[in-house]
């Protein structure tokens, strides 16, 4: 039989944490060349999942009128199942009959003991299961659609998150990104036919393919300290309200930051997306100060200061709390001094490198009425 196989890219937030979660409200990603493979192949009554994560057991799965239907005590594979069912909706509007399929994940987002670094799993699992399934039911799996219907599979887990690491596991490469009107999106998914939902413009959404300069070179120290994004944006936004006036002017900052950063990318400045780093990272000091939420360790501030020094400039990645540092440097900066004070003080350099797909992609940029 046929096996069908599709991957997608690990991510790191390069700026605009915090605020992104905030629809319209701008970040910079980037997709990294660590992948989650999703292989398909045709069964006949019923279908399995199996990851090597969960031991490599496969769990069966079966159909209650064409919907996937999985044992809830026996799904550890909530982004998988709810990319399935997302992907088949769209496929039935194709008229398209449903098969059952044997599916199984490979990944290398975690290192050799299981330990992750912040990478994106989720959404990068969510979008090779759906460009899997677009090719095993003979569709092309467009950059827009796979992001749509990935974004769709984390909305119905309630996701806190902004989907910006979907949006860098879909396109690749450097991006910069805006979450959409959530509450629109759920509205719309009501009132007007799938298909068309996925064929729309949503409102506030804006992913931009972004090339870095020539002498731009990214360096990734992990902390080996793992951080969940999930709890850490909950907190924040449970004291939201308390500090109204503050917020509002951090997403301001933030705004301004990450849009002077995307022009610096389109202009090629590298000094100035330096210093788009580092304004970055005082404004999430800031929210610290104000939130109580610890978002730079002090390994992580050890990472970032130790890059200071060696001529780079640095920040915690995503939400911080642990995980990896980010480091925008000089190519013809020597790393090496920086990469060895790393290691006395226990941070790992990451040898990961930017993935870019081999398509273009279109820009989806959404443009106030």
């Amino acid at each position: 039989m046929t096996v069908i196989e599709a991957n997608a890219p690990g991510k790191l937030f390069i700026a605009g944490e915090y605020a992104v979660v905030t629809p319209g409200h701008p970040s910079i990603l980037v997709a990294l060349d660590q992948f989650i493979t999703v292989s398909l192949e045709e069964a006949d009554t019923q279908g399995t999942i199996r990851s090597g994560q969960f031991g490599g057991m496969p769990i069966p799965w079966t159909r209650q009128e064409d919907q996937l239907v999985i044992d809830q005590r026996e799904n550890p594979f909530i982004y998988i199942t709810e990319a399935v069912k997302m992907t088949e909706r769209y496929i039935k509007e194709q008229g398209i009959p449903l098969s059952f399929f044997h599916l199984s994940v490979k990944s290398e987002l975690d290192n050799a003991s299981g330990k992750k670094y912040g990478l994106g799993s989720s959404g990068a699992v969510t979008v090779a299961t759906i460009k899997a399934l677009l090719l095993f039911y003979h569709i092309e799996p467009d950059f827009e659609l796979v992001y749509k219907l990935a974004a769709l599979a984390h909305l119905s887990v309630k996701s806190n998150g902004s989907f910006g690491d979907i949006a860098a596991s879909a396109y690749g490469g450097w991006i910069a990104y805006a979450c959409f009107d959530r509450e629109w999106v759920l509205e719309q998914m009501e009132a007007m036919a799938f298909s068309e939902l996925l064929k729309t413009l949503w409102p506030k959404l804006m992913i931009k393919p972004l090339t870095p300069p020539a002498n731009l070179r990214l360096l990734i120290g992990w902390t080996g300290s793992p951080a969940s994004t999930t709890h850490l944006v909950d907190r924040v936004n449970d004291v939201r309200e308390d500090i109204d006036d503050f917020y509002k002017t951090f997403l301001a900052s933030s705004r301004d930051c990450v849009n002077g950063m995307i022009q610096a990318f389109e202009k090629g400045d590298m000094q100035l997306i330096q210093a788009g780093i580092r304004q970055n990272r005082n404004l999430l000091h800031q929210l610290t100060a104000h939130t109580g939420v610890v978002i730079e360790t002090p390994a992580l501030t050890q990472l970032c200061d130790l890059a200071e020094k060696n001529l780079g400039a640095a920040k915690s990645s995503g939400a911080g709390g642990g995980d990896c540092g980010i480091v925008i440097i000089d190519r013809q900066s020597g790393i090496i001094p920086l990469i060895s004070e790393w290691e006395k003080v226990g941070i790992m350099n990451l040898p990961l490198h930017v993935y870019t797909n081999a398509k273009t992609a279109k820009a989806i940029e959404w443009k106030e009425a």
